[in-house]
């Protein structure tokens, strides 16, 4: 996708005069949902493409979603300043994480089961603390009798889609950011050998925290940016390990090492989700979990690059 591309101009265009052309609410719903995960597991990718895999991702964003409601409800702190501060409060504990398990080499499967215990205590303490969180019945934010600009709470979708589409091109420009960076460079030495990277002189710790915090802070806005958009949030909806593997499907599916691969995914899981929740209503409560792990475990054994991954090897090989 590069920039300078006539059609990538009219294409964005064409997003951005979406709404305002085709008013069908539930469209638009699916549209924004599908916006604000895409920009989500685009987070988890600036990690999962250099072979850190985090199964915590649920935990940051939990974080990014009750910390923004909790400031606003408890505390009157408009989601401009909870925002923010939820996102530094994730990026504060993916420091606290990353650091110790970084700095003593706590690799592979060993980091992933750190990262899955964080992202159940995460859960169980949202879960725990039920007087202020609403536990596992859910949390609403209160609703504002004054600026609905200042609450960041609109009624009208077209709204909320413009709000979700310019957060979805950040994180696909943050993305680019880091793949035409050294940091990108970096992290793929790190990724073969992390002995020869510290030995060319590369700080592997101070790498390996920079994606992983980075990651984290983006995963907290999509939580937050869920929370004002849904008006509703609940454990399991937002954090937990099922929220994290729905990440890691998402982006397999889609194309790992493409920028528009989260994207793809989100497309997939979506269309999942939506499909089994019309045709099967509450029959298919947890169906969309057990089909995520039948076709991880089939993209990973016969389309290990995803969709897209897939679909740009075979093209390149054409062109050739």
């Amino acid at each position: 996708m590069n920039p300078r591309n006539p059609l990538v101009w009219l294409a964005a265009a064409a997003l951005v005069a979406l709404p305002f052309v085709y008013k069908q609410p539930y469209h638009l719903h699916v549209l924004v949902l599908i916006l604000i995960w895409s920009f989500a597991y685009t987070s988890w990718s600036m990690m999962g493409r250099f072979g850190l895999v985090s199964l915590g991702h649920g935990g940051f964003m939990g974080v990014g979603a009750y910390v923004t409601a909790l400031l606003w409800n408890h505390g009157g702190i408009s989601p401009w300043i909870g925002i923010p501060l939820a996102m530094v409060s994730a990026g504060v504990l993916a420091l606290i994480v990353a650091w110790p398990c970084f700095r003593f080499r706590i690799t592979g499967h060993y980091f992933a089961l750190v990262t899955l215990a964080l992202s159940g205590i995460v859960l169980q303490v949202i879960t725990a603390t039920r007087d202020h969180t609403g536990g596992s019945l859910g949390y609403t934010p209160e609703r504002t009798k004054g600026s609905a600009i200042a609450a960041l709470q609109f009624a009208d979708k077209e709204t909320w889609y413009l709000i979700a589409l310019g957060v979805w091109a950040c994180g696909i420009a943050v993305w680019y950011w880091v793949d035409r960076s050294m940091a990108r460079y970096a992290m793929e030495a790190i990724s073969e050998d992390e002995d020869a990277a510290s030995a060319a002189g590369i700080n592997v710790t101070m790498e390996k925290i920079k994606i992983t915090v980075l990651s984290a802070v983006m995963t907290a806005l999509a939580g937050a940016l869920y929370c004002q958009y849904q008006m509703f949030i609940a454990p399991d909806t937002v954090s937990g390990i099922s929220v994290s593997l729905q990440m890691v499907f998402a982006v397999v599916v889609g194309g790992i090492y493409v920028s528009m691969g989260p994207t793809v995914g989100a497309i997939v899981t979506i269309m999942l989700a939506e499909g089994l929740r019309i045709g099967l209503g509450t029959k298919a409560v947890g169906w969309d979990n057990l089909i995520y792990g039948v076709l991880l475990v089939l993209f990973i054994l016969f389309l290990p690059k995803g969709i897209l991954g897939s679909l740009m090897e075979r093209r390149a090989k054409t062109a050739k």
